[in-house]
């Protein structure tokens, strides 16, 4: 048909879809560079591009796998090469509304189309050759030497062409466009990249080769043993040779073996042999099945410690290598992550043999979301609507004919996010005949009739144990019989922690949740990585580009492609390593002077772990040694004796215990630490009481202010010097650059348009008076924003203290923060605590408490306990999005020191908060990327009694109360000398 890429068909011409796996039937690559020419239409370069004869010698090159937008190349116009990304042309990235007009299955006139040329000889001695795309967004048409071969749509899914190769000189033409009907089925939340986007290869199919074959290897816990059948589409002999196994294609046998795993991803290497192919197998034995309303693997009840993963790079987007997916991989690992949703698409065939050899539970979703169509209330979503039945059935089939033979798949995912209809119900018939050995997840569903999992994104703490104890609320709209089934299914967290920005909180708090109840299958973490692309500025200087950097085009999702554990270029974040405690497989606690390990390994005991024990004072080594821990069975507790510890100066003793890999294995080297635990187990704390101060006079005048070391500014009563450093503050401050969970979801749990509103980053102080006696100064004022009257009166008593000063700081509210005019809302204080202007030769910190990265309130339990230094810059915390960053809780002391210059200490009383980086919370605030960031010439110490917590508002619930700063008086006390 002339316009197939507004069809609701899924293509045309294609081969029947079919298990991917290597063999010895010969393979050419083809991809490399290709001849590209863009158009603005569907109608791209015309009809003649499609013959032998015809000339692309002036057209652009394209490396293939690519995508066009992040290429850059010479557009049809002529001219220099030029990027397109950050125009309305390149990428664009949405979150839930579709970037073409709601109007199915039709796409407007401007459909940008990029043609594909490629000449190659074909190889000698192929009786037939197969045409392979492992993947083109969003639809593709396909010719080879003129003649048209078909076309296809479903993006990230696999299609196949007879190729009718003639010797010598072949051309092979594909015209790809950017917007089809499929891309009506592609709405998920992600950037959109045109292209040929993966490998593209021919496959030669000799006479009797294996077209097609299904793996089927369960596993009997009770026995012991797996049984193996292997279907092929023409006769074959299977071999295992380490299982002695040689039998014909269709027959059964049954042998002990030994499980695979995410923790031990046992794989039995064979063949499939027919007389014209031979095909490798990795076959591991496992059984899936949902037990008594829990799900269970191998016998045993299984826990996913998971991630959503998107597939990317900064630079080459959908478009990865394998050693980029091995990296991935491996980085899951060594965070004690072992599973992976694969959000919202079947991903590159290599990743999931990764998965199969290095560990990790896999819930493969199919390319599927229609997310956008919550603008239409649903009316005309695909899914309930006859004319898309043939699409969303062939998407379902591709993804898993294609991965079948995967043992690391142990869930298949029918779609993300796209409503309800009655085609889901011929895509779960489908699964149940086709493969009845994975259970079926589909969230979207209130009823679940089509599901074996309740599943929710994003419930609060409270909700989730609720659904723990199988008291949830009942959704809308389900009768009675529904309801009841439904409460009688696992409950698999699909989406939790949004990892935007400066997040997520509360991950050990979710994790407690779920391995509470056996009901609760696990969860996995919105999302792996962060969706920036590399970019430079006007000026020059890097940067990573969001979609709100696409400033000429709307809608555009702004940020939310920023929301992984890693940075786009794979650093980890301070959330990942929040993340690695949660998802620890060991618990280790120290408990009236015994040492108490638990293994929570769904299988696999700890006999491959060294245990050591480290003894600090006030984070000084003291004493290390190693610990004796007998092998621990899965879901067994050891307690073994405490190490004898000798006594030490007093002080803070804190005794960690750490497991760590005994020998390499495949995901890390020896030495790598898989879980730790720590106690406090003697301490001596400063005091923080205070003898109240009497005798004073009211201070007035111009003369210079002392208290012992201390010097005031006799007009801002602000401390100017301490011994001979020069300094300037303190600052009552409520403020922090909010961070992107603060922004909420729209109008959802947005506070900081509530401190944008209300005042709270414009605060102006006030002095009301002071009054001084032997040793001490007392100055009381009032903090508030201009235009509104709610505030904070204060009194700050300074104290001579030996060589240095304590301060002690009294805050109380007043005025209406409750119940707002601004949308009747609570104003919720960022922080509360003190800012001081420092020198900005200060370049370095060492401090006794939590880190050595950033913590907050409600994510901290990753961060040890003991004494770091780093350089001030070092302490930012990178984001893309510059937002509050950097805060360490729990500090007992530190220090700030310069080259030269006199250091400055500072002790909690008993701890305090504290941030030190050049610029204040107003320049975090107002830069759009890091580079905009510019040194104020000064170091911006924070001191805080508390900072609100960061949770994951950016999609989730709001802020735990208990994360909050509470609006009460508040007095507490610090030491700076």
């Amino acid at each position: 048909m002339s316009d197939y890429w507004q069809s609701t068909a899924p293509g045309a011409g294609c081969r029947a879809s079919r298990a991917q796996a290597p063999g010895d039937a010969r393979t050419m690559s083809l991809n490399g560079t290709w001849r590209f020419r863009l158009s603005p239409t569907a109608a791209g370069t015309g009809t003649a591009f499609q013959t032998d004869e015809f000339d692309d010698s002036d057209w652009d090159r394209m490396p293939v796998p690519s995508h066009w937008v992040l290429e850059p190349f010479t557009p049809l116009a002529g001219g220099p090469a030029r990027s397109m990304r950050g125009t309305s042309e390149g990428p664009l990235y949405t979150n839930t509304s579709y970037p073409i007009p709601l109007d199915p299955p039709r796409v407007g006139s401007d459909n940008p189309t990029g043609d594909y040329r490629l000449a190659f000889d074909a190889p000698d001695g192929w009786a037939h050759a197969v045409l392979r795309f492992q993947g083109v967004d969003s639809c593709a048409k396909v010719w080879l030497n003129g003649a048209e071969l078909g076309w296809s749509t479903g993006s990230r899914l696999p299609f196949e062409f007879d190729a009718p190769l003639r010797p010598g000189r072949n051309v092979l033409a594909v015209r790809v466009h950017r917007w089809s009907a499929g891309t009506y089925l592609e709405d998920q939340d992600m950037w959109w990249l045109p292209g040929i986007f993966r490998d593209v290869e021919l496959l030669e199919r000799p006479a009797d080769a294996i077209d097609d074959h299904f793996v089927h290897a369960d596993y009997d816990a009770q026995t012991g043993c797996g049984t193996l059948r292997v279907d092929a589409s023409i006769a074959s002999i299977v071999e295992v040779p380490e299982l002695g196994i040689r039998m014909a294609a269709g027959e059964v046998m049954t042998i002990p073996v030994e499980p695979w795993s995410a923790h031990s991803p046992r794989l039995y290497r064979g063949t499939l042999r027919s007389p014209g192919e031979v095909i490798e197998l990795a076959i591991g034995f496992r059984r899936i099945e949902v037990v008594g309303g829990a799900l269970h693997a191998n016998g045993t009840p299984l826990t996913f410690r998971g991630v959503n993963r998107h597939e990317h790079h900064p630079d080459t987007g959908r478009t990865l290598d394998r050693e980029t997916m091995l990296r991935d991989v491996l980085l899951m690992k060594r965070a004690n992550i072992d599973a992976v949703r694969t959000s919202h698409y079947p991903p590159h065939p290599e990743f999931l043999r990764l998965c199969d050899e290095y560990g990790l539970w896999v819930v493969e979703e199919c390319d599927l979301e229609t997310h956008g169509f919550i603008f239409t209330g649903w009316e005309g979503n695909p899914p309930d609507e006859p004319a898309w039945r043939d699409a969303l059935l062939d998407r379902l089939v591709r993804t898993v004919e294609r991965d079948k033979n995967h043992p690391s798949i142990v869930i298949w995912s029918m779609a993300n996010e796209s409503g309800t209809g009655k085609t889901f119900g011929d895509m779960r018939t489908y699964l149940t005949e086709r493969d009845p050995s994975r259970p079926v997840l589909y969230e979207r569903d209130p009823s679940y009739r089509d599901s074996d999992f309740y599943s929710l994104m994003y419930p609060s703490l409270e909700e989730l144990d609720a659904i723990g104890r199988r008291d949830e609320t009942r959704p809308d709209g389900v009768t009675d019989a529904e309801d009841e089934r439904r409460r009688a299914l696992p409950f698999l967290l699909v989406e939790y922690a949004h990892a935007m920005g400066n997040g997520p909180g509360s991950l050990s708090d979710y994790w407690r949740i779920m391995t509470a109840y056996e009901r609760i299958c696990g969860g996995f973490v919105w999302e792996w990585i962060d969706h920036g692309f590399n970019a430079r500025d006007a000026h020059g200087r890097p940067y990573v580009m969001h979609g709100d950097d696409v400033a000429d085009y709307e809608p555009r999702g702004g940020r939310f492609s920023l929301h992984g554990l890693i940075f786009a270029d794979r650093t980890p974040t301070p959330g990942i390593v929040e993340l690695a405690k949660a998802y620890a497989p060991l618990q280790i606690d120290m408990v009236a002077g015994r040492v108490r390990v638990r293994n929570g390994r769904h299988d696999g005991s700890t006999a491959d772990l060294a245990f050591t024990w480290r003894v600090e004072v006030d984070g000084y080594a003291r004493g290390q040694g190693a610990l004796e821990v007998p092998a621990v069975a899965p879901g067994e507790t050891v307690v073994v004796p405490m190490p004898v510890i000798d006594q030490f100066p007093l002080g803070e003793v804190v005794l960690t215990v750490q497991a760590a890999l005994a020998a390499d294995a495949a995901w890390a080297p020896t030495g790598h630490v898989v879980a730790w635990g720590q106690a406090t187990i003697a301490t001596r704390s400063p005091s923080a009481h205070l003898a109240p101060v009497c005798g004073g006079s009211r201070v007035s005048g111009s003369a210079e202010l002392r208290v012992g070391a201390a010097r005031f500014d006799p007009h801002t009563l602000r401390l100017r010097r301490l011994g001979d450093l020069d300094l300037d503050g303190p600052w009552l401050d409520l403020y922090r650059a909010p961070t992107e969970n603060d922004h909420g979801q729209g109008d959802l749990n947005d506070i900081a348009s509530v401190w944008a509103s209300t005042g709270m980053g414009r605060m102006v102080d006030r002095i009301d008076e002071a009054e001084a006696g032997d040793g001490w100064l007392r100055v009381t004022g009032r903090t508030g924003p201009s235009a509104h009257p709610h505030g904070v009166a204060w009194s700050m008593c300074w104290r001579a203290d030996g060589d240095g000063v304590v301060l002690e700081t009294v805050a109380d509210f007043v005025g209406p923060w409750e119940n707002t005019p601004y949308r009747h809302r609570d104003i919720w204080v960022p922080r509360l605590g003190l800012l001081f202007a420092l020198p900005g030769g200060m370049d370095e910190v060492e401090w006794f408490g939590r880190g050595p990265g950033e913590t907050y309130v409600d994510s901290y339990e990753g961060s040890r306990i003991g004494r770091f230094t780093r350089r001030i810059d070092d302490l930012q915390t990178p984001y893309p999005v510059p937002q509050e960053n950097g805060n360490h809780v729990q500090t007992r002391a530190l220090q700030i020191r310069g080259a030269g210059m006199p250091t400055l200490g500072v002790q909690g009383r008993p701890t305090v908060d504290f941030t030190a980086r050049r610029w204040r919370s107003l320049d975090l605030e107002r830069a759009m990327h890091p580079v905009q960031l510019v040194d104020s010439g000064r170091v911006w110490l924070n001191l805080d009694h508390r900072q609100q917590g960061i949770g994951s508002a950016s999609v989730g619930p709001a802020l735990p109360e208990r994360y909050r700063v509470p609006r009460e008086r508040t007095t507490w006390s610090v030491r700076l000398g």
